[in-house]
């Protein structure tokens, strides 16, 4: 009896083991709905606004040009010879926030907000510009898109520059 009880046993076990020739397994199966309690509902962030607009740089590529928004008297008051004030230092400049409009430069030699120039040492080309103050000693300084230009650097070059008071 003991045998007999055992080979039932073992029939009802492997029985279930080949489950997957059934042609009703072949279906996908089909999840049943979920449902949220009140109290997951209530936990749940919804948007209160509409997403905010995205940056002009997203878009896909830019040149130069269209980024910069000085205007022909800008660029030639810009060019034009400054007299007086001190030199304030050289350091290697980049190109600062191309977004940011007008000729400036951002540079720890400057300790104050104020008008000055800047000059490319390997050309000699200037521009004036508007000093603004750049925190950190080590940190080289940053030039606007159309002071880049203005000097004939180059958007990648990390030109040395002369910063000038006026």
């Amino acid at each position: 009896m003991k045998t007999s009880l055992a080979f039932g046993a073992i029939a009802v076990v492997l029985a279930g083991c080949n489950m997957n020739d059934s042609p009703a397994s072949s279906r996908p199966a089909i999840a049943a709905p979920q449902t949220q309690t009140a109290t997951e509902a209530s936990v749940t962030p919804r948007p209160t606004a509409a997403p905010a607009e995205r940056p002009a740089l997203d878009g896909g590529a830019q040149t130069a040009a269209s980024l910069d928004t000085t205007t022909p008297e800008e660029k030639a008051a810009a060019a034009a010879p400054a007299s007086g004030g001190g030199k304030l230092g050289t350091s290697v400049a980049s190109l600062g926030d191309a977004t940011e409009g007008g000729f400036w430069v951002k540079s720890p030699l400057v300790k104050a907000e104020g008008k000055g120039r800047v000059v490319n040492i390997a050309n000699g080309k200037s521009a004036n510009v508007d000093l603004k103050p750049l925190a950190g000693s080590g940190a080289g300084s940053q030039l606007s898109l159309a002071a880049m230009q203005a000097i004939g650097a180059g958007l990648t070059d990390l030109p040395d520059i002369e910063v000038w008071q006026n």
